[in-house]
């Protein structure tokens, strides 16, 4: 079998659309339950657990259009791997911490513990589609049915359960997934396993099935290259150039990834994901990002 992300399909695209959050099946859970500090992410502090100023009553976001240019790109990166719809659905079984207040403790600490389930859930899911990795197929399917049936827990059970524990035993396995695909790489990449690559000019390295797990890649100059089964589980891209790079078969990369980073249309994206709003028009963005001559 040649190089190339091959899927085997032993999970439904509707598994995985319920790893997507669904604002309008939530309660704002994420503008309430975390706590964040005055920064460049967000204008403000905001304590646990209280609601931000800009909620509005229907549990939308007042100034969800203009974020960006209100001091809150925080908010606009931020990805619950639809925690929210479940915690809100599911687990507290459609009652809101507005009109059941006596709920709202609860289910603040129990939604982060979700969150964290549900974004192991995302990359097992995406490792069963990898058929290069289909050795390790029946562990990551266990592994998946552990954490899924963790889900369905009540609260109680939920905010004690020991969620770095779980993610001690799955790291190894997706390790072991990842090293199955990026060896079918063609003159594969170095690896810069949480490699310090902040503002570094990356456009003519090789990273084609690098390990960039957990690198930091904050301010880097990416644009134009092939990130072909390259592992970006956990790589901060905030503010990182991929203008014009093609991530159609990057592996474990993820939506608030690209909304952390900047792109333009010319970026090459796997179907699943989409590019960001705020990213620019192909020839204006290649011209803006360095990579075209003015």
């Amino acid at each position: 079998m040649g190089e190339g992300r091959q899927h085997a399909a032993p999970v439904s695209g509707e598994y995985r659309d319920s790893l997507r959050a669904d604002c309008a099946s939530c309660f704002a859970l994420c503008c309430v339950a975390p706590a964040f500090s005055a920064s460049t992410d967000f204008a403000i502090d905001k304590p646990a657990g209280k609601p931000c100023p800009n909620l509005g009553a229907d549990f939308g976001c007042t100034i969800h259009d203009s974020l960006r240019q209100r001091g809150f790109p925080g908010c606009t990166v931020y990805d619950c791997f639809g925690a929210g719809q479940r915690i809100a659905q599911v687990t507290f079984g459609g009652q809101d911490w507005r009109s059941s207040p006596r709920l709202a403790a609860r289910m603040f600490e129990a939604f982060p513990v979700m969150r964290n389930l549900h974004e192991l859930l995302w990359y097992l899911s995406e490792a069963l589609t990898l058929s290069p990795a289909r050795s390790v197929h029946g562990e990551l399917r266990k592994a998946l049915e552990e954490i899924e049936r963790h889900t369905h827990s009540d609260p109680e059970t939920l905010v004690r359960l020991d969620v770095d524990a779980l993610r001690r035993e799955v790291n190894p396995l997706l390790s072991r997934a990842s090293e199955l695909v990026r060896a079918r790489a063609k003159r594969r990449g170095a690896d810069h396993r949480g490699a310090d690559l902040i503002g570094r000019d990356l456009r003519t390295a090789n990273l084609r099935g690098a390990n960039l797990r957990g690198a930091y890649l904050i301010g880097a100059n990416l644009g134009g290259v092939d990130l072909s089964l390259a592992d970006v589980i956990g790589a901060d891209v905030r503010g990182a150039n991929l203008g014009g790079a093609d991530l159609t078969r990057t592996i474990f990369l993820t939506q608030s990834q690209l909304d952390a980073a900047k792109g333009d249309l010319d970026t090459k994206l796997p179907a699943s994901l989409t590019a960001p709003r705020h990213w620019l028009p192909s020839a204006a963005g290649r011209r803006d990002l360095g990579l075209d001559p003015a």
